[in-house]
C-alpha cells in the first residue's frame, strides 16, 4: 500500500536534488564569468598602464604632454581626503550605532532614524554631492576645498558605517553583557569594554566597505568641486584638491592615446592603495580576533 507513495516521494526528492545541482552550476559559472571578465580588464589595464609606471610619474604634476604628466596631487589629496573622511565618518558613525544598538529609547525618533539609515544607504552619491555643494561649500563658506570634499564623503559612507556597526554589534552574545553587568559593570563600561571590543572585528569588515566605496567616488567630488588640473599638493584642509578617480576621469575623456596609457597606469596605483588600506584593515581586524579569543 506504501509503494506508490515512496516512488513518489523518492521521485520528488531526485527532482529537488536536480535542480540544486543545476542551481549550483548556474551559481559557479556566473561566478567564473564574472572572473574571467575581471581578469581580462585587469590584463588590459595592465597591458597599458604598467610601462608607463616609473618614479617620475608618481612625483610629477599633471601636464599638457602625457610623456610628462604625473599623479602626485592626485594622489596626495586621495591620501588626504580619505584620511579626513575617515576621522569625520568612523567616530560619528560608531558612536550613532551605539547609541542606537545599546541605548535602545524605543520611540518615535529613533524608529524615524533607522528608517531614514536604510533609506539613506541606498541614495545616488550625486545626491550627497549636490548636498555638499550646498551644505559645506555654500552655506558654510568652504569653498572647494579639500575639507567641503571630505565632509560629503562623510556623508556617503556614514549610514554604511552605522548599519555595518550595528550588525557587528549585534552579533555579541547577550551572556557577555549579562556577566559584566553581573560584576557591577555599569553600561558604559559594558558597552565600551566588553561589547564595541568583541564586535571590533565587524567593524572593521564595515569600515574597509565604507571606505573602498569612498576612494573611488567622482560623481560627488565632481559637484563638490575637485579640480582635474592642480598644479601644487595641497597642505591645508581648505586648499583646492583633485583625487586619483578626477584624474583618471580626465585622461580618458582625451582622445590621444598616450594620456589613455596615463590613466591605466593612475588605475592601477588607484587598486594598489585600495588594495594596501584593505589589507591593513583585514590585518587589524584579524589581529582583533585573535586577542579575543585569548
Amino acid at each position: 500500500m506504501n509503494a506508490p507513495t515512496e516512488r513518489h516521494d523518492g521521485g520528488h526528492l531526485g527532482r529537488r536534488r536536480a535542480y540544486g545541482r543545476l542551481f549550483e552550476w548556474l551559481a559557479l559559472a556566473s561566478t567564473a564569468l564574472a572572473i574571467v571578465v575581471l581578469a581580462l580588464l585587469l590584463l588590459d589595464v595592465l597591458h597599458d598602464g604598467l610601462p608607463r609606471l616609473s618614479w617620475s610619474f608618481l612625483t610629477n604634476y599633471p601636464s599638457r604632454l602625457a610623456a610628462r604628466a604625473g599623479i602626485a596631487p592626485a594622489l596626495v589629496g586621495s591620501v588626504y581626503l580619505i584620511a579626513l573622511t575617515a576621522l569625520f565618518a568612523l567616530p560619528t558613525g560608531i558612536a550613532a550605532a551605539v547609541w542606537l544598538e545599546e541605548y535602545p529609547a524605543r520611540n518615535w525618533l529613533t524608529r524615524l532614524i533607522e528608517v531614514n539609515l536604510a533609506n539613506l544607504a541606498g541614495v545616488p552619491s550625486i545626491i550627497y554631492g549636490l548636498l555638499g555643494l550646498g551644505l559645506f561649500v555654500r552655506a558654510l563658506g568652504l569653498q572647494r576645498s579639500l575639507l567641503a570634499g571630505a565632509l560629503t564623503l562623510a556623508l556617503l559612507v556614514l549610514p554604511i558605517v552605522i548599519l555595518s556597526t550595528r550588525e557587528a554589534l549585534r552579533t555579541v552574545p547577550r551572556a557577555q553583557r549579562e556577566a559584566a553587568y553581573a560584576l557591577g559593570a555599569t553600561r558604559a563600561q559594558v558597552v565600551w569594554g566588553v561589547v564595541v571590543p568583541a564586535a571590533l572585528p565587524g567593524i572593521l569588515t564595515g569600515t574597509i566597505l565604507a571606505l573602498s566605496r569612498a576612494i573611488g567616488e567622482t560623481a560627488p567630488l565632481i559637484v563638490v568641486g575637485a579640480v582635474a588640473f592642480v598644479a601644487f599638493l595641497p597642505t591645508s584642509p581648505l586648499d583646492p584638491f583633485t583625487v586619483l578617480p578626477i584624474q583618471i576621469f580626465n585622461w580618458v575623456s582625451r582622445p590621444q592615446p598616450a594620456f589613455h596609457a596615463n590613466a591605466a597606469a593612475a588605475i592601477l596605483v588607484l587598486l594598489v592603495v585600495l588594495l594596501s588600506m584593505n589589507a591593513a584593515a583585514i590585518f587589524l581586524r584579524d589581529r582583533a580576533r585573535r586577542s579575543m579569543r585569548w
